[in-house]
């Protein structure tokens, strides 16, 4: 049987899943999903194999996967309206489809992945989009968070920035791009701050962690050389909270 290696771009909504990874009854998952869809498509157990896993929780806009699917006269057009078919009532969508070369690997030949956590800065929380961003009331100062963030440009041992839990071989890490976007979220001066976080991989809960401590500083609870020391210890008792989960994205994956 000969097969043929399928890229896909999916977007889902994090809140209802615990994860991507498929699990043994401990709840749904992205990946548990796009493999029953498979399934229900040609009776075939087959692995979907993503560019990251993202963690409870966590939403996606541009995640990546592939897969190997039985050589079949099938349109990319023809494999998304399946995949909107069988994944329902899920809110995941395969938003993209190709046949891609049977070397390519969606992890391992990634170059670069975009992350974007969202944060609504106003005394209201969010009603139509709970669940989906950070709500933080007192206003931030965006400068100071920015100044913090240029201390965690570029190639650093994270380990203040990894969950306990990480099981990375090495905390060393080259973050690309750390900036702070503010865009109007109402009429009523609300505002959403998005903290926006390029490297080619990070560690566990790595742009969470970071996403946490900048808020600390533009709540004016740590000064941006604080996060330089962090930094520096190397040690994640001396880093800031973990952000929830709920304001995370994964919005890009470059090849």
């Amino acid at each position: 049987m000969t097969t043929q290696r399928w890229k896909c771009i999916v977007e889902y909504d994090g809140s209802a899943f615990c994860g991507w990874q498929r699990q043994e009854d401990n709840g749904p998952t992205v990946q548990g999903v796009l493999e029953d869809a498979l399934y229900a498509f040609c009776q075939q157990r087959i692995t979907v194999h993503a560019a990251g896993r993202t963690d409870a929780g966590v939403h996606a806009r541009g995640q990546v996967c592939h897969f190997d699917l039985e050589d079949r006269p099938i349109s990319e057009i023809d494999l998304i309206k399946a995949f909107t078919a069988l994944v329902r009532p899920h809110r995941v969508a395969v938003v993209q489809a190709q046949i891609v070369a049977p070397d390519f690997h969606a992890r391992f030949a990634a170059k670069n992945k975009l992350y974007t956590y969202r944060i609504l800065n106003r005394q209201a929380p969010a009603a139509i989009e709970s669940g989906r961003m950070w709500h933080h009331r007192r206003l931030l100062d965006v400068d100071l968070m920015r100044e913090a963030a240029r201390h965690l440009l570029g190639h650093h041992d994270f380990t203040s920035f990894r969950d306990s839990a990480c099981q990375a071989k090495s905390p060393v890490k080259t973050l690309d791009r750390l900036d702070i976007e503010v865009v109007p979220y109402d009429e009523y001066d609300g505002r959403e701050l998005r903290i926006h976080v390029q490297g080619r991989s990070f560690l566990h809960h790595q742009v969470r962690i970071m996403a946490g401590t900048l808020l600390m500083v533009g709540d004016h609870k740590w000064a941006p050389i604080d996060v330089k020391t962090a930094l520096e210890a190397r040690d994640r008792t001396k880093g800031g909270p973990t952000a929830p989960s709920d304001g995370l994205y994964l919005v890009r994956v470059d090849y």
